[in-house]
């Protein structure tokens, strides 16, 4: 190479590492939070990105305890408060154990069933353990804390509430919410909601008093939320200017959808929860190695701390080749990992190796149960696993894998039956006590796909 190309390449080299340096420097929090597209609507476009790198600032986001866990449709919240809190921010994640008797009417068309006292308790405490795989409430100085707004309205009366708070809100303001305008009118003819209850229309009071309470007490001068929150955070806004003449800050990242428009979260069996007895980690493992490949690209770069550049080339290699479904496996291990752990995403990804072929062994009913959820079952009494065993032609045909003895004698023949995913070597094959996988079933398979379960009940 002759010198001048040797230099014009160290200075082309040079020009490209600064434009890569300078585009780090130069691209604040905020400006990255929309390239992950988890900005939607601000208060201050021009403004919110500088002000939140001028210096730590504090940020909160609200959870309703509407059930004893959370599920995929809350994780957008977790894991932006995540992210404002590794970024030197304060994260507060309060839990409505207060709001939550009244239920957010935001994106409802009709009023929610009110929960007792009991369940919400119950119901605070479940999902503020589940926060915890997320945030980091310890330290001296910890820069996340967990909240519960019935901490300070609990000693409200009401008339103390309507004196001090309820002044401050104009009703013409309030009825020109989204929230409210979208369940006015509806009618009230016994057939449907009925419109909006006072209970509900109080709602948008609590929550905007939690902005106060939290810029008194903490130094919150932003409100995060999804999308449909606006009317809510922007009610919160107008109180602490009315109140302590304060300056806040709202911001709302887009709901977690599908391309489709259909909310993210949702299969044929209900909710997809971050309570593993409810979905387990393989469950949810899988949920996301199968979403769409249209979806797989946002949700990777809105969920998970991948780069953007390596977002970009799973981008690339998802147009490629998307059977591969490199995305998919990525988000799926990032999430997984988050949510249950190391050992979750060590479990979900032996399920997934049994499902395609590894051996079993050593599992718990519920556990192959959860493998195999949609697998048939048969149920056999546990003494034909006595004596000389089942042979292996009964517990094919007794599986429904063979349609007589015939066809199951054809079966292990060929090489095509397995128990617990080993071949059957021959014909005098039986299946013992020692052949469980679990505590009371054995794994029968034919051919490379075809599953079915053999329960043994006492």
């Amino acid at each position: 190479m002759s010198e001048a190309r040797r230099l014009g390449a160290i200075a082309s080299f040079r020009t490209n590492l600064n434009q890569r340096c300078l585009r780090h420097l130069v691209m604040t929090f905020f400006d990255e939070l929309r390239q992950r597209g988890l900005v939607h609507q601000t208060t201050d476009d021009a403004g919110l990105g500088a002000w939140l790198a001028e210096k730590p600032r504090t940020v909160y986001a609200g959870f309703d305890p509407t059930a004893d866990s959370l599920h995929v449709g809350h994780m957008m919240g977790l894991i932006t408060l995540r992210r404002f809190q590794k970024a030197g921010h304060t994260s507060l994640a309060v839990v409505g154990g207060a709001t939550g008797m009244i239920g957010d009417p935001s994106g409802k068309s009709a009023e929610r069933n009110l929960l007792s006292k009991e369940d919400l308790e119950r119901n605070v405490a479940s999902i503020g353990e589940q926060m915890k795989r997320f945030l980091d409430f310890e330290g001296a100085e910890p820069t996340a804390r967990l909240l519960n707004n019935f901490d300070w309205t609990s000693g409200w009366s009401y008339l103390e509430f309507l004196r001090d708070i309820g002044k401050n809100f104009p009703v013409n303001v309030m009825l020109g919410k989204d929230s409210v305008k979208s369940r006015l009118g509806k009618g009230d003819d016994g057939n449907d909601a009925g419109g909006m209850s006072y209970t509900e229309f109080s709602y948008m009071l609590l929550q905007a008093y939690d902005f106060v309470q939290l810029y008194k007490e903490h130094g919150c001068e932003l409100q995060a939320g999804g999308s449909d929150q606006w009317g809510n955070i922007t009610a919160g806004l107008d109180l602490g200017r009315r109140m302590h003449s304060a300056q806040l800050y709202g911001y709302t990242w887009p709901l977690l959808t599908k391309s489709d428009g259909t909310k993210m979260g949702k299969t044929e069996s209900g909710a997809v929860w971050l309570d593993p007895e409810r979905t387990s980690p393989y469950q949810f493992y899988q949920y996301w190695v199968n979403v769409d490949d249209s979806d797989a690209g946002p949700c990777v770069r809105m969920l998970t701390d991948v780069s953007l550049e390596e977002c970009d080339a799973l981008d690339a290699a998802r147009a490629e080749n998307p059977a591969a479904r490199e995305t998919q496996k990525r988000l799926a291990e990032e999430l997984t990992r988050l949510a249950h752990g190391e050992g979750g995403l060590d479990s979900a990804r032996q399920a997934t190796e049994i499902f395609f072929g590894a051996p079993i062994e050593s599992l718990t009913d519920k556990a192959l149960g959860q493998i195999f959820a949609d697998v048939p079952s048969s149920e056999l009494p546990a003494e034909r696993l006595g004596g000389e065993g089942l042979p292996i032609v009964d517990a094919l045909v007794a599986s429904g894998l063979a349609k007589s003895k015939g066809d199951a004698r054809r079966t292990v023949e060929q090489g095509g039956a397995y128990v617990n995913n080993r071949r059957v070597e021959g014909l005098d094959t039986s299946i013992g006590r020692g052949d469980l996988a679990s505590e009371t079933v054995v794994v029968l398979r034919s051919g490379r796909k075809r599953y079915a379960l053999l329960r043994f009940a006492d």
